[in-house]
């Protein structure tokens, strides 16, 4: 794999505490399987090498206005933020995770549906900087991060997915959202990604 780390964005999606972590509103979900493939350690090592590379770090983060007033509910998963009144902006649960956080020059982009493009602006963040590579890890594979790379493909990026820097409610949905995933972009591993950055360096 060949990779230019100018041209290159890795995007953590939806690393929240809502999300990812047993005490949060989508914990019962997600939790169990996030913490046995060591999703955030891998993640943040991926993102640490990414860094390091000179490539974009972009971390994708859910939430809504305290009073749910820009929640549209047309989905079972929404209907559980409408429900349990979780990932309302500015409370901690909705903040990313803080073993790895984001760090000067990263980019936060804050989004309301299950795919991080839909009315956010990280298309135009991406392309003002002439990003043409999309790199992601993040919960749940099936949903968030299938989502956002469906949208990315779509919209003409050259999209990578890293499988063991995601997780699902379990490893079947994981599997079959990977094996769906590679139709419409690459699917690699944490330690291809982080070679292929080292090598492209010289031509950040």
């Amino acid at each position: 794999m060949e990779l230019t780390p100018s041209t290159t964005a890795v995007i953590a999606v939806h690393m929240q505490r809502d999300i990812v972590s047993a005490d949060g509103a989508f914990g019962g979900f997600f939790a169990a399987q996030a913490t046995e493939r060591d999703v955030v350690g891998i993640t943040g090592k991926l993102l640490d090498a990414a860094r390091s590379a000179g490539a974009t770090v972009v971390y994708t983060r859910v939430a809504w206005r305290d009073d749910y007033s820009d929640l549209v509910v047309n989905s079972p998963l929404l209907g559980i933020v409408a429900q349990s009144k979780c990932l309302a902006d500015g409370s901690p649960k909705a903040e990313i995770l803080p073993e790895i956080a984001p760090v000067d020059g990263d980019i936060v982009v804050t989004n309301q549906r299950v795919g991080g493009f839909a009315s956010s602006q990280l298309d135009v963040i991406l392309r003002s900087r002439g990003i043409d590579t999309v790199v992601f890890a993040g919960v749940a594979t099936n949903a968030s991060v299938e989502g956002t790379a469906r949208q990315a493909s779509d919209l003409g990026y050259r999209t990578i997915v890293v499988a063991d820097a995601c997780s699902a409610a379990d490893p079947a949905a994981h599997d079959a959202s990977i094996a769906s995933l590679g139709l419409l972009g690459e699917i690699t591993s944490s330690a291809e990604i982080t070679e292929a950055l080292g090598a492209g360096q010289g031509t950040a």
